[in-house]
C-alpha cells in the first residue's frame, strides 16, 4: 500500500492545524477550507475542524453539530469514496464524561453532558457504524486538554495569575489532571500514516503522567524564575467564597473552582500498546515548552 505523502486537512488553520502544518512540513499538506468535502488525489485525509467548548455560553447549539458531526460526517463519506487510505479525526475525552473520578479508559460508557462532547460522539458513532473497506484504516483520537507553543486555554489564565504575584490559594486541593502536548499529537498522527500495523479505532490521547494544579503552579513559577507561594485555605472557605463569586459574576466562582480543582486524569495505555513505544515528550517537558512561550511573548 503507498503510504500517504499527500495529506488533506481540515482545520489548517487552527492551533493544532498551523502545528501540524509545521510538524509535516516533508509531506504535501491540502488545506480543506470550512465545510469543503472535495478530495483530490490525497492518500490521508486529516479532519481538525470542530467547534470547542462554549466558556462563555453563547454559542448556538446548532453549531456544535453543524461542525463536529455533520461535516465531521461528510467528510468520512468523502474519504470512503475516494482513494485515500487513512482517516484520522480528532474527537474529544469530553466525547466521553465531563468529570470522572476513575482512569479513563476506551472502555468507559459514554455519557456527555454538553452539545459539544454529544456532538464529538455523535460523529463517533457514524464512523463507527459504516462498514471500513478492505485497505483503508480510520482513527478516531480522544485527547484531553491540549496545549502548546502559542496556546491561549487555560494554562495561559493561570499563568497570568502567577505572574502578577499572587499567592495560589486553593493548594488545599488535591488533584491529577492529565495533559496532551501538541507535539506528542502530532507525533502519534505521524506514526498512524507511516505505519499499516496499527489497527484501526478510537485511542485516548494524554500525556503518560498525570499533575496536580499544584504541579502546574511550581512548574509555572519555575518558567518564570520564581517561587509562588501555595496557600492551604480551608477548602469550606475557597467554596464560600465561589459562592459569592455565582452571585456577584465575580472570577471565581464554582463552576470555574471545579474546572481548577478536580481529578481527570485519562489513559494512553491502549494507544501506546499499538503505538509500541513511548511518546517523545512528557508531561511536564510539554508543559515546559508551553509556559517558556508564554515567557517569551512577554518579553
Amino acid at each position: 500500500m503507498e503510504l500517504a505523502r499527500t495529506i488533506a486537512l481540515s482545520g489548517s488553520t487552527g492551533f493544532l492545524g498551523k502545528f501540524l502544518t509545521q510538524y509535516m512540513k516533508a509531506l504535501r499538506i491540502l488545506p480543506l477550507n470550512r465545510g469543503e468535502v472535495h478530495i483530490v488525489d490525497a492518500q490521508a485525509i486529516i479532519n481538525l475542524a470542530g467547534k470547542a467548548h462554549d466558556l462563555k455560553k453563547v454559542s448556538n447549539p446548532e453549531e456544535f453539530y453543524q461542525v463536529n458531526t455533520t461535516y465531521c460526517n461528510q467528510l468520512f463519506d468523502a474519504f470512503l469514496a475516494s482513494n485515500a487510505s487513512v482517516f484520522i479525526t480528532i474527537s474529544s475525552v469530553k466525547a466521553v464524561a465531563d468529570s470522572t473520578n476513575e482512569i479513563l479508559t476506551e472502555q468507559a460508557e459514554p455519557n456527555p453532558q454538553t452539545h459539544y462532547g454529544k456532538s464529538k460522539l455523535l460523529a463517533e458513532y457514524y464512523i463507527n457504524s459504516r462498514q471500513i473497506p478492505v485497505g483503508k484504516r480510520v482513527y478516531i483520537l480522544r485527547p484531553c486538554m491540549i496545549h502548546g507553543p502559542g496556546n491561549k486555554g487555560n494554562l495561559n489564565l493561570l499563568y497570568q495569575v502567577i505572574k502578577k504575584g499572587l499567592p495560589w490559594p486553593m493548594a488545599a486541593f488535591e488533584n491529577k489532571r492529565s495533559f496532551c502536548s501538541v507535539e506528542n499529537i502530532c507525533f502519534v498522527i505521524k506514526e498512524l500514516l507511516e505505519r499499516e500495523d496499527i489497527p484501526s479505532g478510537i485511542y485516548n490521547m494524554a500525556d503518560d503522567e498525570a499533575l496536580s494544579t499544584n504541579q502546574v503552579i511550581e512548574l509555572i513559577g519555575e518558567s518564570m524564575g520564581k517561587r509562588v507561594s501555595l496557600w492551604h485555605v480551608s477548602k469550606p472557605i475557597i467554596k464560600l467564597f465561589a459562592k459569592v463569586g455565582d452571585l456577584f459574576h465575580l472570577p471565581l466562582n464554582s463552576e470555574r473552582l471545579q474546572k481548577l480543582t478536580e481529578s481527570y486524569v485519562v489513559s494512553n495505555a491502549k494507544l501506546i500498546q499499538a503505538l509500541g513505544k513511548e511518546l517523545p515528550v512528557t508531561a511536564k517537558e510539554g508543559l515546559r515548552s508551553t509556559l517558556q512561550s508564554f515567557q517569551s511573548k512577554a518579553q
